[in-house]
C-alpha cells in the first residue's frame, strides 16, 4: 500500500490554512500546518514531508527567506502568492522554487501541481536510497577508502556512472585500484546480474577479438589499453563500433555490452606518442574518471593503513600492531610511488615483523624505497603542510587569499605558515 502524500503548510492567514487544509485531506493527503516559517525549517530538518505549501508574503521570515534558508536538498517548495508578487514568485523559482500558484487559487490546479512536485520529491528519493544502497552493497567506501575530497568525489562520479550505459575511461598510476573501481561500477549498475570480461590489452590480437563476445549483455573491461599493439587498437575500434564478434561456429553475431576501459597514463601523453588510437579514444571515453594518487590524497594513508594491518592480521591469525606516533610520521611523510597496492604491502611486512615482537611502518616503507622517513610527527606534519602550501601556491597563481581559501585557513595564518616552514614563494611560481 502506498503511503499518502505528506505536505507541510505554512501560512499567516488563518483562514486560509484551515482552508488549504481541508482541500488537501479531502484529496487524501497529510497535512502538517506549522505556525511559522521558523517552525516549518525544525521539522522539515527531523521529519522532511514530500512538499512545502508556503505564502509568498509574511511577516518575519517571507517565503524568499524560507526558500532560501531551506537550501539545497530540501522538498520541493510551491508559493502561493498575489498577482502583485509574481515578479518576485518567478525569481524565487530561478531559485530553485518547484512553482508558484497565483491568488485567487483553482483547487484542481493547485492539487495538480503538488501531486506532480510530491512524486517527482518520492521518485528522487527512492533513487537515492536505491543507489546508497547499491553502494554499500558493492563496498564502494571500501575499494576507494578514503575521506579526502578527491576520493569523496570519485565515489560520487562512480555512483552517478553506475546508472548508466556510457562508456567509462579510468585513469590512474599503478597502483590506484583501476581494476576494483572497474568491477564495482559494474556490480551497482542495471548489468550486475550479466558477465564482467577482463581483457589484459597488452596481450589482445587482432585476429582473436571474439572472446570479447562473452561479455554480451555484461561489461568488457579493457585493461592497459594503451599497452595494445596498433593493430589490435584498429580492430578493437572497429569491433566496438559495430558490436559484432565471431561466436565459435565462426559466425558474426550482433551483441551488446558495456565498455569499460583503463589507462594507467596521461591520454594525451599515451596520444602524442602513438601509443592510443584517436579513433580507439573515441569509442572508450564517453566519460572518464581519474583515480588520485596517493600522494595526493596522504590525508587517507592513515586510515587505509589501519585498515590493512586489521585484514592482514586477520589472515595471519595475530594480534594487530598499535600504530604509533612514529608509524604516522613515516605514512604521511612518504611520497607512495605504488599507491595504495605499496600501501597495503607495507601494512603486510608489518604485521609479519609484528609477529616476531618487532618491526615498524618505518622500516617496512624503507623495505620498499631505501629512504628515510621522518622521525617525529612533528617533522611529518611540517613536511606535509610544506607540500601542502606549496601546491596551493602554484595552482593559484600566488593570489594569497585563493591560497588560504583552498587551504581552508585564515591569510594571517597562512603567512606565519610560509615564513615558519621556510617556504620561498617567488621560487615556487
Amino acid at each position: 500500500m502506498i503511503a499518502p502524500r505528506r505536505i507541510a503548510v505554512v501560512d499567516d492567514d488563518r483562514e486560509m490554512r484551515e482552508s488549504l487544509r481541508h482541500l488537501l485531506e479531502a484529496a487524501g493527503w497529510r497535512v502538517d500546518v506549522p505556525p511559522s516559517a521558523e517552525a516549518l525549517i525544525e521539522r522539515v530538518a527531523a521529519d522532511p514531508p514530500d512538499v512545502i505549501l508556503s505564502d509568498m508574503r509574511m511577516p518575519g521570515m517571507d517565503g524568499m527567506a524560507l526558500l532560501e534558508a531551506l537550501g539545497a536538498g530540501a522538498p520541493p517548495v510551491v508559493l502561493i502568492s498575489a498577482h502583485g508578487d509574481i515578479p518576485i514568485a518567478v525569481e524565487a523559482m530561478s531559485k530553485g522554487a518547484y512553482s508558484f500558484i497565483e491568488k485567487p487559487y483553482d483547487p484542481r490546479r493547485l492539487l495538480h501541481v503538488l501531486g506532480n512536485a510530491a512524486d517527482r520529491r518520492r521518485a528522487e528519493m527512492e533513487a537515492l536510497r536505491l543507489k546508497r544502497r547499491l553502494a554499500d552493497l558493492s563496498g564502494l567506501d571500501r575499494v576507494l577508502m578514503g575521506d579526502s575530497p578527491a576520493i569523496r568525489a570519485v565515489r560520487e562520479e562512480i555512483e552517478d556512472l553506475a546508472a548508466t550505459d556510457l562508456p567509462v575511461l579510468l585513469i590512474g598510476e599503478t597502483g590506484t585500484g583501476k581494476d576494483l573501481v572497474a568491477r564495482a561500477l559494474h556490480d551497482i549498475s542495471p548489468r550486475a546480474a550479466k558477465p564482467f570480461i577482463g581483457v589484459s590489452c597488452a596481450a589482445l590480437r587482432a585476429d582473436r577479438l571474439s572472446p570479447l563476445g562473452r561479455a554480451d549483455g555484461g561489461a568488457l573491461y579493457l585493461d592497459s589499453v594503451s599497452a595494445a599493439s596498433a593493430e589490435a587498437q584498429a580492430a578493437l575500434s572497429r569491433a566496438l563500433e559495430t558490436k559484432r564478434f565471431a561466436n565459435d561456429d565462426g559466425e558474426e553475431q550482433a551483441t551488446d555490452f558495456r565498455v569499460i576501459s583503463a589507462i594507467g597514463e596521461p591520454v594525451e601523453a599515451a596520444l602524442a606518442a602513438g601509443r592510443l588510437r584517436e579513433d580507439l579514444l573515441f569509442r572508450i571515453d564517453a566519460a572518464s574518471v581519474t583515480l588520485p594518487p596517493l600522494r595526493d590524497r596522504r590525508e587517507d594513508a592513515p586510515l587505509l593503513y589501519d585498515h590493512f594491518v586489521a585484514a592482514c592480521a586477520e589472515t595471519y591469525e595475530t594480534d594487530a600492531p598499535e600504530t604509533t606516533a612514529e608509524d604516522l610520521a613515516a605514512l604521511m611523510a612518504h611520497d607512495w610511488p605504488g599507491n595504495v597496492r605499496e600501501l597495503r604491502h607495507v601494512a603486510e611486512r608489518r604485521v609479519l615483523a609484528a609477529r616476531r615482537g618487532r618491526g615498524s611502518a618505518a622500516e617496512a616503507i624503507r623495505m620498499d624505497d631505501g629512504g628515510d622517513a621522518p622521525g617525529t610527527l612533528r617533522e611529518a606534519v611540517a613536511a606535509l603542510e610544506r607540500r601542502m602550501i606549496a601546491r596551493a601556491l602554484k595552482a593559484q597563481d600566488g593570489r594569497m587569499d585563493d591560497v588560504a581559501a583552498e587551504l581552508g585557513i585564515g591569510r594571517r595564518t597562512l603567512n606565519e605558515k610560509i615564513v615558519k616552514l621556510g617556504l620561498d614563494k617567488r621560487s615556487l611560481l
